[in-house]
Formats: structure tokens, sequence, C-alpha cells
């Protein structure tokens, strides 16, 4: 006998009729074809939608296979599109905010921004104007020449940059004393103590003896000489410090007095103290663009030369475009505000200081962009001075402390450096540390206004100390764009009042009435 195969379990077949057309079709499922008349697939009309379900015996779903010439090559029916077109026509609100509300989230504010700068521009056009038509062009390009060779004395006197070289020497002499111990921490404080003292004085006494010298040249003169006073400063506390670092690494017997004060690191010279104490590092120390000083700056691997001449082009174009616009549109507007200060005319104040508030403003962004960013990168770039972080993004602030720490980063840097953190070390607190700051500031500013002016009458300073509250009130009540705000107005109303006072009190003081 002959085994035969268990025969396997008898399926019942189920038949599925499909109409289309007048013509029947018979869907065998199980067994995954179509069989008609004859046992062959038959086609359905063109215009008929056939849908065969087959079930998979992997995953038991059901799978729909859709031949329809309607469907387009994407995958999606053409009548799904007629019904999202008539959907589209039945329904065009959404919910969603304004773009000028809060809510909305919008941000691109770009077109407005342009609108504003036309608007300064044609503005500032229209004043220009008629300045022009009333007072003609007062613009003389040579007169700044001309003023220095027919009196060299009304400028920066030779003599004062001359002895400057003897507080920067006198500086480096004591600090050299110090490094070999030859005299003591306290001897060598009361040098420098002197010396610092000696920087701030002299020009002083000069200004006020040199009667020839101008307003502008004692300014410029009293200015070179603050920034050297911070410089022998920071060179000083800085090289104490070192001596400290040197002492507390002997005393752990971790590194002795031998060590190299010289090496090299990849290639790169790595100066560590004393080796620093060359004439070669402080006059390097004393021309480049910053007022901190440390043993090993970083340096730019070259001079870019095209970066260079752009620098000087706007060094020049700036400069006189300042006199320029300082001579055509200042000078008028201050001689003609001097009446209504002596009368007391408020009404006239006000608007006198408003027409002023514009070129004062203008000459002080341009101001600060020839000096902040041309001047300086121009002398980083000739030192080759790898630090170009001169400014911040102070336009920016919300509040008052934020732009006096963005607006100039060297004075910043040297103020947190050399007299906020010491203090607070000392354990006095942040808003009695912040004061000082301030107080010092204010100090500067007079020491700068009101020796070339040879008279004192404490705006400046007043102008400086103002800033405290003025801090207090805008970070407590206002943030955000109303702080912006309230930051621009102190600086378009706050300089113009300073510069209106001191002019009143100059004309007043050497003419004996204002005109």
């Amino acid at each position: 006998m002959v085994d035969r195969a268990p025969r396997e379990p008898v399926h019942r077949r189920r038949r599925t009729t499909v109409s289309g057309g007048g013509t029947n079709a018979v869907a065998n499922v199980n067994g995954g074809k179509v069989h008609g008349d004859g046992g062959k697939a038959q086609a359905s009309p063109a215009n008929a939608k056939t849908d065969v379900f087959s079930k998979h015996a992997s995953n038991g779903k059901l799978e729909k296979k859709t031949q329809d010439p309607s469907f387009t090559a994407q995958g999606h029916p053409r009548e799904r599109s007629r019904v999202r077109d008539v959907s589209d026509r039945l329904s065009c609100h959404v919910m969603q905010e304004s773009l000028l509300s809060s809510a909305s989230g919008y941000s691109n504010y770009r077109g407005i921004l342009n609108w504003c700068v036309v608007m300064l521009v044609l503005s500032n056009a229209r004043l220009f104007l008629e300045n022009l038509i009333k007072y003609g062009i007062l613009v003389d390009p040579i007169q700044v020449v001309s003023l220095f060779l027919k009196d060299p004395y009304s400028w920066p006197a030779a003599c004062l940059m001359i002895v400057s070289n003897v507080f920067v020497i006198a500086t480096f002499y004591t600090e050299r004393r110090l490094a070999v111990g030859k005299i003591s921490e306290s001897t060598g404080l009361m040098l420098h103590g002197l010396n610092l003292t000696a920087i701030l004085v002299f020009p002083v006494v000069m200004v006020l003896c040199v009667t020839s010298l101008t307003p502008v040249g004692g300014v410029l003169s009293l200015g070179i000489y603050t920034i050297l006073f911070m410089k022998m400063y920071s060179y000083k506390d800085t090289n104490r410090w070192c001596r400290e670092i040197r002492l507390a690494k002997v005393k752990r017997l971790t590194r002795s007095n031998s060590c190299p004060s010289v090496t090299r690191l990849s290639g790169k010279t790595h100066v560590s103290y004393p080796g620093n104490l060359t004439y070669r590092d402080i006059y390097y120390f004393v021309f480049i663009p910053t007022l901190c000083y440390e043993l090993n700056f970083p340096r730019s691997p070259r001079i870019r030369k095209r970066f260079l001449l752009r620098r000087l082009f706007e060094m020049l174009f700036f400069m006189q475009l300042l006199v320029g616009l300082i001579q055509q549109w200042m000078v008028p507007t201050v001689q003609n505000s001097m009446k209504p200060f002596q009368e007391m005319d408020f009404s006239r104040m006000v608007e006198r200081l408003l027409k002023l508030a514009v070129p004062n403003h203008l000459i002080w962004l341009i101001f600060f962009y020839w000096f902040f960013h041309s001047s300086m990168n121009f002398v980083a770039e000739l030192m080759q001075f790898g630090d170009r972080e001169f400014y911040r993004d102070w336009w920016n602030s919300e509040t008052v402390p934020y732009f006096w720490s963005n607006w100039n980063i060297p004075v910043h840097k040297w103020c947190l450096r050399h007299f906020y953190k010491p203090m607070l070390r000392k354990g006095v607190n942040k808003f009695m540390a912040q004061t000082a700051v301030f107080l010092a500031s204010a100090f500067f500013h007079e020491y700068l206004v009101s020796i070339p002016l040879r008279m004192f009458r404490l705006w400046a300073f007043s102008g400086m100390m103002a800033q405290v509250p003025l801090a207090w009130f805008v970070g407590r009540f206002l943030n955000g764009n109303y702080g912006n705000a309230a930051v621009w107005m102190s600086l378009i109303i706050g300089q113009p009042v300073a510069v209106l006072m001191y002019v009143h009190d100059y004309y007043v003081i050497h003419y004996g009435t204002s005109e």
C-alpha cells in the first residue's frame, strides 16, 4: 500500500460578487485571484471603481488595493482636492492674534526700523537745510590745521607728551626694585601713590598755568594723562598680584624663585613674572587700546593691510565730519540758546534744548563709532593686539547699569578688576560698590571738563551721580522696551542739558553777559 499525504482541511470558498458597469465578476479572496468567465481576470470598465481587499496571513491586516484612473500620481484623489477647494471657499478664518500684539510672538520689525531711519534722515535733512539757509556755510575744513600751525601751544603741548615718559619709567623702576626685594611693599606702595598722584596733578598745573591752552586742548591733555593713570594703576596692581602668587608658591615649596620666567609653549613665548619687567613690555602696554595689564596679551597673527586702510579712511572721514557738524550745526544753536537761559524763558529754553538734542546726539553717535570702532581697531591692528571687544550691544540696554557696562568695555573692565571686585572682597555690599564706581566716574568726568574750562560748576558730576537714582527707577518700574526707551531718553536729553549749562556759565564768566 502506498502511504498518502494527509489531506488539508477543506475550506469553504466565499464568493463575492462585484457589480460594475452591467458585468459581474467573482473575486476569490482566499486564492488571491479574480475569476471571471473562463477563469480569466476581467477588467472593469474605465469609469468603474474596483476595490479588492486581501487579508495577509502575516499580520492579519486588510490591504486595500485601489485601481482607479481618477487618482493622481501623488496618491491623492481628485475628488478630495475638489472637496478641499470647496472647503477653502466656505471657511477663511482661523484663531490668531494681530501681529502688533505681544501674544502673536511676531518679532520681525525690520521694515518699521527702516521707516524710522528714513524719517530720522528726512527730519535731520530738514533741520540741516534750515540751518544752511539761515546761517550759510560755516564749515572750514582747514580751520583745525590752521589753528594748530598758527598756535601749537593751544593744543596738547609736546612737553606734556615728553613728560609722560617720566611717570612710565618711574612706575617701571619701582616694580623692578620690588621684584628683586630691594624695597619693601610699603615703600613701593608709597612710591606708586606719589607717582599716580603726580600723573593727575601735573597736567592740571600745566592747563591752569598755560593761559593760551584752549579748552579742547586741555580736554585732550587731561584725557591722555587720565588714560596713563589708569594704565599705570593696573600695571602696579597686576605685578603685585604676581608677587603674592609667587610668595604663596614659595611658602608651599612647590616652586622655587630660580624658575625660568620666559618659556616656549607650542611655538609662542609665554612670559611669567618677573620676566615681563622690560621696556618693550611696558611700552607695548602703554600704546595698545586697553587699560588692564596682563603678562601675556592675546596677539593677532599678522597685520591686515586692507583692514588697516579701511579704519584709517574712516578715522579721517569721520573726524572731518565731526568738525564740520560742530561748526555748522552745534555752534550756532548753542549761541542762540544763551539769551533764553539768561532771561529764564522756560518755553524757549525747552525749545532750544530739544533743537540742540538732535545734532548733539548725532555727533555723539558718530564720535562713538570713530573712537571705539575705527580708531581703536586701527591701533589694535597696528600693534597686533588680539582683544577687539571695545564695546558690546549697549543700544539694546534695558537698564542703566547695562549701558554703562557695555558701551565702554576698556573702562568697564578696569573698574570691575581694580575697583569694584576689590571692594567686594573687603566686605562692601554691591550697592555701595556700584555707587562708589559711579562716584569715581563722576569725579573723572568733572575733572576732564571743569579744569580745561577753568570753572567748577559740577554739572558733569551731578549728571553722573543722577544715574544712580535713575538706575534704581528704571530697574524697579520699567523693563523691556520701556527700559530701553528710558535709557535712550537719558542719553538724548541729558547730554544737551550739561552742554548748555557749561556753555552758558562759560559765556557769563568770560564775556560778562549772554548774547
